[in-house]
């Protein structure tokens, strides 16, 4: 695999044209979890691409979603280069607003890593729109709200073990002063509570509330 663009996996809604939106994996890396929710939102009118973050160290990976599976992604993680990862976010966002089946713009989603990735995205490249879900950098790196001129959303677990309830309220601090941003605290999740094939982590009952703002905020922002 010589870029992240190679091989890289894609999923066209009914139409076979839609907005773009670039998916941006967990440490899990493409599992059926991430699988399940590319082909939700194609389903709902988006082409989307899923670009796979290690591919430089560790090329196909894919965990399971237990102790086991945390530590192993970590080990993992501890070779990933940020920086390098968000340029194959924004190399995937340019590539979707390539394609003749993109029609409309492109935005940003991701997970954990990929909720993190999301921001940075925003913060230094140019999608249409973001959607960040706990994303552990994000309050470290809150500034770079200010350099973020498209719509962006963020989700959060209040009793989340790796994200201080203290740092999401510097990201809720910021976001009222930031026009077209917004933030949703599930107080009663931890990390990873939108992950359905996570026992350890999963929280249906915020994660469906959550799943419902973010669709609400794509179809006003990204409209299918």
């Amino acid at each position: 695999m010589e870029n992240v663009l190679e091989n890289l996996p894609l999923w066209l809604p009914p139409s076979g044209r839609g907005p773009g939106l670039v998916l941006i994996q967990e440490i899990f890396g493409l599992d059926d979890y991430l699988r399940s929710v590319a082909a939700e939102l194609a389903a709902s009118g988006y082409v989307v691409a899923v670009p796979e973050l290690f591919w430089r160290t560790a090329p196909g990976w894919s965990s399971t979603h237990d102790e086991a599976g945390v530590a192993a992604s970590m080990a993992v993680m501890s070779s990933f280069d940020p920086a390098l990862g968000l340029s194959d976010v924004l190399a995937t966002v340019a590539h979707l607003r390539s394609l003749p089946s993109v029609t409309g713009g492109v935005g940003v989603l991701g997970f954990c890593l990929g909720g993190s990735l999301a921001f940075a995205a925003a913060a230094e490249g140019d999608p249409d729109v973001a959607v960040s879900f706990y994303g552990s950098t994000v309050a470290a790196q809150i500034e770079g709200l200010d350099r973020i001129e498209c719509p962006i959303q963020f989700h959060f677990g209040g009793q989340d073990p790796y994200i201080p309830r203290s740092d999401v309220a510097v990201v809720e601090a910021a976001v009222a002063a930031h026009p077209g941003a917004e933030i949703h605290v599930q107080e009663d999740a931890g990390h990873a509570f939108h992950n359905n094939v996570a026992p350890m982590f999963h929280h249906p009952e915020a994660a469906a509330r959550a799943w419902e703002l973010t669709t609400g905020f794509l179809r006003r922002t990204l409209p299918a």
